[in-house]
């Protein structure tokens, strides 16, 4: 921890971005959503694909263990080092670290970090399901699976009904497809109502379809170079303050003492390398915007306790209140989060960035969308059984 929280902060800029329309994308390949983002974010950046000098690719599905040759041929960018990386939901924040690493080690004056995903064309939803990573512990659940025991655990360390728990969840459900309903690129645009949320049918007791993320298609893509050299690339760059990342075991709940499934070891540690980094002491103030990850409904309750944007036992609270509604203390998934943006799981986390990007810079796809008096944001995502988390923290100001 002391390594990430040692002298990171503002050295680094992210002059340009991408993000491709989110959704069934059948029209496209995975070369496609990749030229898509990257061409947005050269455009972006007033450079050009020559300019790349090191790449890393986030990816979960790509055909064969393809290494970074997607990308490598989709934008002719032989001849520098290209690596994919597969770390569950979590790969494009990985993707986005390598990158600010690369530049940071003096490796490099200019990196691109870039994920996408084409899930649709496999048949079948997300990862799958029966990822058996060990023949004495098992990791067979699928993801609503898994996270309904989140949810259910939740509800009875904090003497919550089955009623009230859900209505908990379906509020953070009507707020996301509200917020989603402004934003052109994400997969849905329904507005729902509580009553909906409650109503819909039931895909792992307590969650229901519309506490469940959406599979999709789509990518997006960063530029990121010195913080000394940003300006000359566009006047407006954003800095890049504090990242984190944290693994935990692959099946944390084989330690009962310390595990009560409502807290997540990899969460804490990634949001306090961050802040550390920032230096951030109260997350809850000090944070103007967040894209967290929201797989699911409850996961995004676990965060905002995880992370410091509530209490221990405060999200009931906080979200009675609106707080993390768009015009609330601490706005959250703005853009509709992977609930309506989609999950194509390889280019979440830089999708989740794009947002904090786009509305720190003021420059939003829908005026009705930007956020007035920001200045810091973060994007977070959380992947595995789930077992590791990765999160940074942005500014469009120095110091």
């Amino acid at each position: 921890m002391a390594y990430f929280a040692n002298g990171f902060k503002d050295d680094l800029a992210i002059i340009g971005m991408g993000c491709t329309k989110f959704g069934e994308r059948w029209d496209t390949g995975l070369d496609d959503l990749i030229i898509d983002a990257a061409f947005e974010a050269f455009e972006d950046a007033g450079i050009e694909p020559k300019d790349v000098q090191v790449c890393y690719f986030a990816n979960t599905n790509a055909p064969n263990n393809c290494s970074g040759t997607p990308v490598t041929d989709a934008l002719k960018l032989h001849g520098i080092p290209v690596t994919r990386n597969e770390n569950w939901c979590t790969a494009g924040h990985i993707a986005l670290i390598n990158a600010c690493l690369a530049v940071e080690s003096g490796m490099c004056d200019i990196a691109m970090a870039i994920g996408a995903e084409k899930l649709k064309d496999k048949g079948a939803g997300g990862l799958g399901v029966g990822r058996g990573l060990n023949p004495v512990r098992e990791t067979r659940r699928d993801a609503p699976g898994s996270f309904a025991l989140i949810a259910e655990a939740y509800f009875k360390k904090y003497g919550l009904t089955y009623d009230e728990g859900k209505r908990l969840l379906a509020k953070i459900d009507v707020k996301n497809h509200y917020n989603g309903s402004l934003t052109p690129r994400a997969h849905f645009h329904n507005v729902l109502t509580l009553e909906q949320v409650m109503k819909a049918p039931l895909i792992a007791s307590p969650l229901g379809l519309y506490d469940c993320c959406g599979t999709s298609d789509g990518g997006a893509a960063a530029i990121i170079t010195r913080a000394s050299l940003a300006k000359k690339f566009r006047p407006d760059p954003i800095y890049i303050k504090g990242f984190g990342c944290a693994t935990d075991m692959i099946t944390p709940h084989y330690r009962p003492r310390d595990f009560d499934w409502t807290s997540f070891e990899a969460l804490r540690k990634c949001a306090q390398m961050a802040y550390d980094m920032a230096g951030i002491k109260n997350p809850r103030e000090e944070i103007d915007l967040a894209e967290v990850h929201d797989c699911f409904s409850i996961t995004e309750m676990c965060i905002y306790e995880d992370f410091g944007f509530s209490p221990r036992g405060g999200a009931k609270e906080d979200i009675e209140s609106g707080f993390f509604e768009r015009t609330g203390g601490l706005p959250i998934n703005v853009d509709g989060g992977l609930k309506c943006f989609g999950h194509p799981v390889g280019a979440s986390g830089i999708r989740m960035t794009y947002e904090i990007y786009k509305q720190l810079q003021g420059k939003v796809d829908n005026p009705e969308r930007q956020l007035k008096n920001v200045h810091r944001g973060l994007s977070q995502t959380f992947g595995g059984p789930p077992q590791i988390a990765a999160c940074m923290i942005l500014g469009n100001e120095l110091g």
